[in-house]
């Protein structure tokens, strides 16, 4: 029986093959890295965005430092809120996170709880008035077909009386 030889290395050095689990999740690390990045690009640009439309209002410019500086710190305070809303979730026995967990998180702040608060019950309102609507398309949809039935049925009785 012939010794069974190493497989070669993927490119950047990891081991390919089912056998290297390890590079699956090396893999996925490196997935997860890049959409990290990409997320740290789009508030970097969001950022940017919003510091420029302050600069025009005020008539003032924001470096590229500082620019850089509120990203980051928005994107490390949204890490923060993620775990904390995992962990609000987590000790109610939920997998999911929702809005009283969003409520809880901003507690502290009075204009923020009351914002969040008005919109949540704003989705409330327009998720109900879906169902009404929903609901009274299916009934006058049976209505529709209970008539049509009824209809028939009378269609029916008076062709069997002339016969």
């Amino acid at each position: 029986m012939a010794a069974a030889r190493p497989r070669p290395a993927a490119p950047g050095g990891k081991r390919r093959g089912a056998a290297s689990g390890g590079a699956m999740e090396a893999a996925g690390g490196e997935e997860r890295q890049l959409l990290i990045q990409r997320l740290k690009a789009a508030v970097h640009y969001t950022v940017g965005c919003l510091c420029q439309d302050v600069a025009e209002d005020k008539d003032m410019q924001f470096s590229k430092q500082t620019i850089a500086a509120i990203s980051e710190i928005t994107f490390r305070q949204c890490e923060n809120f993620a775990k904390d809303l995992e962990m609000f979730a987590r000790h109610a026995k939920r997998s999911t996170v929702t809005a009283e967990d969003v409520k809880l998180l901003a507690r502290r702040s009075n204009s923020l709880l009351k914002y969040i608060t008005q919109k949540s019950e704003e989705l409330v309102s327009s998720n109900m008035e879906q169902k009404e609507r929903k609901k009274k398309k299916s009934s006058s949809a049976k209505a529709g077909r209970i008539s049509e039935e009824q209809e028939a049925a009378v269609a029916e009785s008076e062709d069997s009386n002339m016969a």
